[in-house]
């Protein structure tokens, strides 16, 4: 298990539901004072977001795959834009601190105020966790396109942690899930090779291979010429 990316990894996962329980629990107010009949549209979508969010980590935490992951981001990522463009366009550059009077609600009056002071956080954790997710995007598709070039040819449906952070090989410390090829070199220096093995011809001799016993490695010796 690469230890540093999967700390990192959860960090982030760990701050993103943190901000979407309290874009949650906002919507969940506006729900409760102004359904069914004042905002609908947005109090009903502002409720979607934070839940699929949470939902979506429920199921990374049994399906923690690149190509799973990436499609999470993806899609949360678009609500959360929709979400933050949304928000932005009713508050928009309203300054919350000189209003005064009250919002009408289903069961009374909310002071404009806190109803403004409530979208602008709404709007503000959604923008953040926009940008989280996108970052989250781009971050799993660049360690995961790494991790084939360096050979694990299945890492996009490995497990999140064989992949490595930047700066480390896939994998490490662990053996991979999948064969690779033999890393052998002369004289017993490890030297990456597809299918076969290196060994330095000496100067005035000559390389002999035998076949292994019981079909082990081949035997390989240098003899004088």
């Amino acid at each position: 298990m690469t230890i540093l990316f999967m700390n990192m990894r959860l960090i982030g996962y760990v701050t993103v539901f943190l901000l979407s329980g309290a874009v949650l629990g906002f919507a969940a107010n506006f729900a409760r004072l102004f359904l069914p009949h004042i905002n609908r549209d947005f109090t009903m979508f502002a409720l979607i977001p934070p839940s699929a969010t949470i939902f979506a980590f429920l199921c990374i935490m049994q399906f923690a795959q690149p190509i799973v992951e990436v499609t999470f981001h993806f899609i949360l990522g678009v609500l959360w834009l929709a979400m933050g463009a949304w928000t932005a366009d009713m508050i928009g550059y309203v300054q919350c601190y000189p209003l005064q009077g009250q919002v009408a609600t289903a069961k009374g009056s909310l002071s404009a105020r806190t109803y403004c002071y409530e979208m602008k956080v709404i709007e503000a954790f959604s923008w953040t966790i926009f940008v989280l997710f996108t970052f989250f995007f781009i971050t799993m598709i660049t360690l995961t396109t790494r991790a084939v070039v360096c050979g694990r040819y299945y890492a996009w449906r490995e497990h999140v942690s064989q992949l490595g952070w930047f700066g480390e090989f896939p994998g490490y410390p662990t053996e991979a899930v999948y064969p690779r090829a033999p890393m052998f070199g002369g004289y017993g220096q490890p030297y990456p090779m597809m299918g076969g093995y290196h060994m330095q011809q000496m100067p005035g001799h000559s390389i002999m291979v035998q076949p292994g016993i019981n079909g082990g490695q081949p035997i390989v010796s240098q003899v004088p010429v």
